[in-house]
C-alpha cells in the first residue's frame, strides 16, 4: 500500500514550481509595462535632423480609433516634424476609412504626411492616401479599386431544402431590407443603390479634391478597376514611384529635415491576454474569410 506521506515532498514540489511560473509571468508583464509607449526604428537623427512619425496601416480597415488618435498624437507632438502612413491594406469599411482619410486631412494643417503604398493599398487603402500632401507607390503596388460593395446572401433555397420558414413582423416596407430570406424587390434594389451611389460619390469627391482632378476624370477612374503603381502614376492617381527608403527621403524633404531622419513608431499597447490568444490576427482572418457578407457598405478590393 502507498504511503500518503511519500507524496507529500511532490505535491509541495509541483505547487512550488507553479507559483515559480505565476510569479515570472508577473514578472515578464510588468517588465513589458514598463517599456515606454513608443518605439524609434531607424537610424538615429544626425545632427540638425529630426523626427518623422510612423502611422501603419495594415490588414482590412475594420476600426479607425487607434490610428486616428496616433495621427492626432504626431499631429500635435512638436518634435515630429512630418508624418509617414504607410499602406498596406485591401481597404474595408466606409466609416474608419473615412475617419482616419479625416484625421490626415486635419494633420496636414500642422505638418507635411505622405502616403507609402506597400503591396496593396486599394479602395479604402486608397481613400486614405488621397489625404495625404505626396503619395509614394511601388511600380508593383496594387491601388485603385475606387467604388463602393454590399455583399448579401440568399439561403431561401437552403431553407427550403431542410424545411425552415422565416417569417417577419415589420414596422416598414424596407424594415428588412438586405435580409438573406427574401428576394430582393425591385424598390428594394433602387434604395440599397441610392445609398451606394451616394457613398460612391464621396469617394471620388475625395480623390477629386485630393489629387486636384477633375470629377468627371476620376469617374473614368473609378469603375472599381485596380491598377499598378505604375499605372496609377502615369493617370495622375500616386505622385512618385518608390519604397520606404524612398518615401523617408521625401518626406524628410518636404518637412525640410536635414540629414538622416529619425522615425518614430507608436508601439501598440500590449495585451498579455490578447496576445496569448492571438485575439487581433483572429479577427482579421475571421473578417477576411466571411468577406463582405456582414452587414454595412465597404470600400474594399474584394478577391476570393
Amino acid at each position: 500500500m502507498e504511503n500518503p506521506a511519500s507524496n507529500a515532498p511532490n505535491k509541495k514540489g509541483l505547487m512550488a514550481g507553479f507559483l515559480l511560473l505565476i510569479a515570472l509571468s508577473i514578472g515578464f508583464i510588468a517588465l513589458v509595462m514598463l517599456f515606454p509607449s513608443r518605439a524609434h526604428h531607424g537610424k538615429p537623427a544626425a545632427f540638425g535632423g529630426g523626427k518623422i512619425g510612423v502611422v501603419e496601416v495594415f490588414g482590412p480597415i475594420m476600426e479607425s480609433d487607434e490610428l486616428v488618435e496616433q495621427i492626432d498624437e504626431y499631429a500635435d507632438d512638436d518634435s515630429i516634424k512630418a508624418i509617414l502612413v504607410r499602406i498596406d491594406s485591401p481597404g474595408g469599411a466606409v466609416a474608419p476609412s473615412q475617419e482616419i482619410y479625416n484625421a490626415i486631412v486635419k494633420a496636414r494643417q500642422k505638418k507635411k504626411v505622405v502616403a507609402s503604398m506597400a503591396t496593396l493599398a486599394a479602395s479604402g487603402g486608397y481613400y486614405i492616401a488621397v489625404g495625404a500632401d505626396r503619395i509614394v507607390a511601388n511600380p508593383g503596388t496594387i491601388t485603385g479599386s475606387i467604388g463602393v460593395i454590399m455583399g448579401f446572401v440568399d439561403l431561401q433555397d437552403l431553407m427550403k431544402k431542410i424545411g425552415v420558414q422565416a417569417l417577419a413582423v415589420k414596422s416598414g416596407q424596407f424594415k428588412d431590407i438586405g435580409a438573406n430570406t427574401r428576394s430582393f424587390t425591385e424598390e428594394d434594389k433602387k434604395v440599397l443603390q441610392s445609398v451606394i451611389d451616394d457613398v460612391y460619390m464621396q469617394f471620388v469627391n475625395a480623390v477629386a479634391t485630393g489629387r486636384k482632378l477633375e470629377v468627371e476624370k476620376v469617374k473614368l477612374l473609378a469603375d472599381g478597376r485596380i491598377y499598378s503603381g505604375n499605372q496609377a502614376k502615369d493617370l495622375g492617381m500616386v505622385d512618385e514611384l518608390g519604397g520606404m527608403d524612398e518615401s523617408v527621403e521625401i518626406t524628410a524633404a518636404l518637412a525640410g529635415i536635414k540629414g538622416e531622419p529619425e522615425l518614430v513608431k507608436k508601439r501598440e499597447k500590449f495585451n498579455f491576454i490578447k496576445e496569448m490568444m492571438s485575439e487581433k490576427l483572429s479577427s482579421k482572418f475571421d473578417w477576411i474569410m466571411e468577406s463582405v457578407h456582414k452587414p454595412g457598405i465597404y470600400y474594399l478590393w474584394q478577391m476570393n
